[in-house]
């Protein structure tokens, strides 16, 4: 997701690639520091995976495993900016038309040669309404050729504006000039699949036995429910800097089990800490707590299209009553601000602004609320009742049940708290079947329009079910400006829009808080945006 100005910024992006080639990622282990015997790391990665598929998936757990799966045109180093992955180097006259040159050492796990046919086929397939990936507003949001029309049925996939010069140039084609498109470029979604695994074993393509990746390590053994083990991958054309040969990823949602597993030596890394356990976890186990910031915004989400929130004032009083401060500082306490917006602060180069309800004490914020619920209709008499949606996780429960009690005792709310693990709660968000649902958005790559665009209309990943015709103009002349300051300007005027329609309720600015162990070197501390590899990581010896 991103950090700092180490990052590619939007300003360098914004000019020309022309030869751009830079030393890949790889595990740099420093001098002087013994490796372990044995290279196996062990992660938690708090649910099942949904799918191991890169065009049908929406989630974080997913993308941590795909990472090592599968390799697209760029990765990021451990500082987050943005490196070569298949291709070794691009170009740009304008920010509309990107060519990239790939390596030619560049396999897949069967021998086959990676190619730009193969990215030709993938981008294609995430448009493809055939394929009915969540993401395919991803590629919209590049504004590549013919993308929006594809995905509306009106043109056929092969339209699609990219082309394979030969087979190891990649080229791209933009309506509109995008200068942070390179860095688009590394989200799950646009990375490649194996054209003739995907045919020969449609959705069964990613079981282990079938499975053909181009990334660091393949899928050795896949137990649902218990563990995914990835193996290296000797075709990958860096595995000579690969030093761990075996990664497992366990999807275990009870954070105080992952961490109990952590302490008696199962875990090398967990996915999160429990909140209640953290000030312990400080004092007691400092070396193994890492902590940093996070590119993602943790919200709730409020289906705009029934009752009782498709009152703008329902919306505004339930949103007011949340004690921000309270949950960032007291119930999460690590280093979380109160978030007011949906940008964080952490972005690159914008500076979100703290809305006017923002800056009220929480009386006054509360006397609003009451004022507002009391306007729609709703008192001691008739309350106010719904259900609150989260995905299985003590930490969302414990939120959802003190938010719960905020709103019983500022409104007189009546909440019903209703949890579904990960796979089903993604679809019932997708079909709208909610009221009000816990949410939290990770940047895709560093700059603002990451978060926007989730509130596009024509969206649905993540669930949100918010249109405004008024908002969706703003998203389109910020992609079409070739200003930096008109579209800073109107990022800006997206968030006013979000604070005064209220489809969410922002709440705090993500950290990203777990436990690693110290014997796990290259643990990238400062990538803000999670990407984590496992061909960057290694074991120290005891």
């Amino acid at each position: 997701m991103h950090f700092n100005k180490n990052l590619l910024t939007a300003a360098l992006l914004a000019s020309s690639f022309l030869g751009a080639s830079f030393s890949a990622s790889a595990a740099v282990v420093p001098e002087g520091v013994k490796l372990a015997a044995k290279q196996e790391l062990i992660r938690g990665n708090g649910t099942e995976v949904a799918s191991l598929d890169p065009q049908k998936t929406e989630g974080v757990p997913e993308s941590h495993v795909i990472r090592d799966l599968l390799e697209g045109l760029v990765n990021q180093d451990a500082n987050g900016n943005t490196i070569p992955g298949v291709a070794e180097s691009w170009e740009t006259p304008d920010n509309k038309t990107f060519t990239f040159n790939l390596r030619k050492n560049a396999k897949w796990s069967n021998g086959d040669p990676v190619t730009a046919h193969d990215f030709v086929y993938s981008f294609q397939r995430a448009v493809d309404p055939a394929t009915a990936s969540p993401y395919s507003w991803y590629l919209e949001m590049t504004t590549m050729v013919n993308a929006e029309d594809i995905i509306a049925g009106k043109k056929d996939k092969s339209t699609l504006g990219v082309k394979a010069v030969d087979d190891y140039t990649f080229e791209v084609k933009l309506d509109s000039a995008v200068p942070y498109f390179v860095m688009m470029m590394g989200h799950t979604t646009v990375k490649p699949v194996h054209k003739a695994t995907v045919e020969k074993y449609g959705d069964k393509w990613t079981k282990a036995e079938n499975f053909v990746g181009n990334g660091a390590f393949v899928v050795n053994n896949w137990v649902v429910n218990e563990r995914i083990e990835l193996v290296q991958n000797k075709q990958y054309w860096d595995n000579a800097n690969t030093v761990l040969t075996k990664v497992t990823f366990l999807p275990i949602e009870n954070q105080v089990a992952e961490m109990n597993r952590f302490l008696s030596g199962e875990l090398d890394m967990t996915y999160e800490v429990p909140n209640e356990h953290f000030k312990r976890l400080k004092k007691e186990h400092s070396d193994s707590l890492a902590i940093k910031g996070n590119l993602c915004t943790y919200y709730y989400n409020f289906n705009t299209h029934k009752p009782p929130f498709n009152d703008l004032r329902v919306r505004k009083a339930v949103s007011y009553a949340i004690d921000r401060d309270v949950v960032a500082k007291i119930l999460l306490g690590q280093g979380q601000k109160p978030a007011y917006f949906l940008t964080p602060e952490i972005i690159s180069d914008f500076t979100p602004e703290t809305p006017a309800y923002g800056k009220l004490s929480q009386k006054e914020r509360n006397a609003k609320a009451k004022a507002l619920l009391a306007e729609a209709g709703y008192n001691d008499a008739n309350p106010l009742k719904f259900s609150l949606l989260y995905n299985t996780s003590e930490n969302h429960k414990k939120l959802a049940v003190a938010i719960g009690s905020m709103w019983k005792k500022t409104l007189n709310v009546d909440v019903t708290l209703e949890n579904q693990e990960w796979k089903t709660y993604l679809e019932t968000k997708k079909l709208g079947n909610f009221e009000a649902a816990r949410a939290g958005w990770c940047g895709d790559y560093n700059e603002p329009s990451t978060f926007t665009s989730l509130m596009e209309g024509s969206n649905t990943t993540g669930g949100i079910h918010y249109k405004s015709a008024a908002y969706d103009s703003l998203i389109k002349q910020a992609i079409e400006t070739t200003s930096a300051a008109e579209r800073e300007k109107l990022y800006y005027a997206q968030e006013a829009l979000l604070t005064e329609d209220m489809p969410i309720a922002p709440i705090y600015q993500y950290v990203t808080t777990r436990l690693v162990n110290p014997h796990v070197g290259g643990y990238a501390v400062n990538n803000a945006e999670d990407k984590l590899y496992s061909k960057d990581m290694y074991i120290i010896a005891k």
